[in-house]
């Protein structure tokens, strides 16, 4: 008998109808699997098969608009989720209001928990009392009410539970959002959360994964305590995601992912001649092709809308197949040969806000010579995605695993080290800046100074103009702490070959693009938060500090004048933080208005609490979102 093994996570709800959601589940062998919604949306989707394991995308359709309803998962007849001893209240999809429509009148659920699958009604939590999202659906009963969102974000979670109940590193962030918002339903919740990468990691395992691997591999033989192939690559997943709190979570909120490199291993595509040592060992291209086989499984799919994946070949393939693993193992074999090949970036919209989510990682171009962040044809599609129709959105989002802007010192060292090993000063630099490339992981936007430059000029673009949005945020991770920094255009100052990518443009008669132009219109900021759960030893936390400091900038003066980098396009200032701890961002986007608040997970004798540590409006109007003015 078929059961659920993992799942349900809540991933793509359709924000244009209110009416679409896909749910993703992993089974415990093939079958049939049914999502039934209390309103009267339902779907269903055979699993399809990969390595012996069983998985579905479900698409469930006839959503009421407006609404938050209960939903069951039904393999056969038999419900599966939720289980008959949760204490959780029911999993839910909350959908935004169609353009000038009220929002749905709620009912109370029964007790009976198997109500939905009889058809009656299970809208709302059990205590009659409705979720707050999408943003409220704009804070009023009137149907000119602004709708707005609210964003939740994060990456780097190390999901290991302890085995002592003593956590080295505090309380997991998501665990205690998960248990805040379980607790209560009638709570503020997040419409998106979005996993920033490191959402499992592949080359630093736990206790309990370790015994595992040791189960089926001796642990002496390279890649030792890390994973090794797919079904590895599972036990990170059923690590991350089986935690109750966590699963009742992601099975009610929806999640846009995308990988950063311990999804894969450390500093994963640093540089050609780290992927040539690599692609050397006898381990490596196993470990490539199931990173990528497991993350396009586990993470990829959901990001898709349900047009996407039915326009999706690979998808077609693997559930066409009665065993889709070779299939999607030549798959990931060729995206990992020829980036170029696979687009993992993808837009979501929410209403007036767009999310274009960028591959940092895999679509890199590595040679010396060519070095960039986005191979030409990535970089293309990011223009144009950021940049078609700019009069449709109010708020963009751009999210980006690595920070844009980096704390001044740390920016101008990993300009300085590219320019090192691109041999500006000779060879034997260019080999010590390869050694110190790899030592220090000087891989971020900076360390490819032609891309840095070009999307600094592609943002300054997206926020200029008659349709110019009201903010442009680049939303990251990666770097185990938190920060706020708004970057400054000097007037005149030169941004080398920054139009010589396709792609449409807000003024095609504006000119070469080779200066960066006027000061945008938008608010641009670079918002960074990181980690979910992890930590940071005290002598980084103390470097990163240095970094912003004035010592630091003349420091960093100083190497850009040895690796002749010249100047940056842009300069910034630290506008808050760093902020250390277990933490998340979640921004409220209503309207042209917007605001940011910060909260960290903190251990007290009640357990473990969400503390806000930042409550911040990103925009003059915005004491209507928080009450009272707390504009930066």
């Amino acid at each position: 008998m078929a059961g659920l093994r993992l799942g349900p996570l809540l991933r793509y709800v359709d924000w244009e109808t209110g009416s679409t959601a896909t749910v993703w589940v992993e089974a415990s062998r093939p079958c049939t699997v049914e999502v039934r919604c209390a309103d009267g949306a339902a779907g269903t989707a055979p699993t399809f098969s990969v390595a012996g394991h069983h998985y579905a995308l479900v698409v469930v359709d006839g959503l009421t608009p407006g609404s938050t309803t209960a939903y069951e998962v039904l393999i056969g007849s038999r419900r599966v989720w939720p289980p008959e001893d949760s204490r959780l209240p029911p999993s839910t999809i909350t959908t935004p209001l169609a353009p000038g429509a009220t929002p749905t009148v709620e009912r109370a659920a029964g007790d009976d928990a198997s109500s939905a699958a009889d058809g009656r009604a299970t809208d709302g939590p059990a205590d009659g009392r409705a979720p707050r999202g999408p943003a409220d659906q704009g804070g009023s009963g009137s149907p000119d009410a602004p709708s707005g969102v609210r964003v939740s974000f994060g990456s780097c979670r190390w999901a290991a539970a302890p085995g002592d109940g003593n956590d080295p590193v505090g309380p997991d962030a998501l665990v205690t959002l998960a248990t805040r918002l379980a607790a209560d339903p009638a709570a503020e919740r997040p419409d998106v959360l979005l996993l920033l990468g490191d959402q499992v990691y592949a080359d630093e395992t736990s206790v309990a994964t370790r015994r595992r691997l040791a189960a089926r591999r001796d642990l002496d033989e390279p890649p030792g305590t890390e994973i090794a192939d797919y079904e590895e690559y599972t036990y990170l997943y059923d690590e991350s995601w089986r935690d109750p709190e966590v699963r009742w979570l992601l099975s009610t909120i929806p999640s846009c992912a995308v990988f950063d490199d311990h999804d894969v291993i450390d500093d994963w595509n640093t540089s050609a001649a780290w992927q040539r040592d690599l692609r050397a060992t006898p381990w490596w291209h196993e470990r490539i092709v199931s990173g990528l086989m497991s993350y396009w499984v586990y993470q990829h799919l959901g990001n898709l809308s349900p047009a996407e994946l039915d326009a999706d070949p690979v998808y077609a393939a693997v559930r066409a197949a009665p065993d889709g693993t070779e299939v999607l193992r030549r798959f990931a074999a060729e995206a990992d040969a020829e980036p170029t090949r696979t687009r993992w970036s993808y837009r979501r919209v929410f209403g007036r806000v767009r999310l274009v989510m960028v591959d940092t990682r895999a679509a890199r171009v590595l040679a010396e010579d060519r070095r960039a962040m986005l191979d030409p044809q990535e970089a293309a599609w990011v223009r144009s995605a950021v940049l078609d129709d700019p009069s449709s959105y109010d708020h963009l989002l751009i999210g980006s695993s690595l920070p844009w802007l980096l704390p001044p010192l740390i920016h101008d060292v990993e300009r300085w080290n590219a320019a090192l090993c691109a041999g500006v000063r000779g060879s034997r630099w260019a080999r010590f800046g390869e050694k110190l490339r790899r030592a220090a992981d000087l891989e971020h936007w900076a360390a490819f100074p032609d891309s840095f430059d070009r999307f600094t000029e592609l943002l300054r673009e997206a926020g200029s103009g008659p349709d110019a949005p009201a903010t442009v945020c680049v939303l990251s991770g990666d770097v185990h702490h938190a920060y706020i920094t708004e970057p400054h255009w000097p007037k005149g100052r030169r941004t080398p070959g920054a139009d010589s990518t396709p792609g449409p443009r807000r003024d095609p008669a504006a000119g070469s693009g080779t200066t960066s132009g006027e000061a945008p219109t938008a608010r641009i900021l670079q918002l960074t938060c990181s980690p979910v759960h992890n930590s940071v030893p005290r002598s980084i936390r103390a470097g990163f500090r240095f970094g912003w400091s004035r010592t630091g900038r003349r420091i960093g003066r100083a190497l850009a004048r040895h690796g002749r980098t010249g100047r940056s396009p842009v300069e910034w200032g630290r506008e808050g933080g760093p902020w250390f701890g277990n933490q998340l961002m979640t921004l409220t986007l209503r309207g042209r208005n917007a605001a940011l608040t910060l909260v960290q997970a903190t251990a007290g004798a009640q357990g473990a609490q969400l503390e806000a540590v930042l409550e911040r409006s990103l925009t003059p109007e915005d004491e209507a979102i928080f009450g009272h003015s707390t504009e930066c």
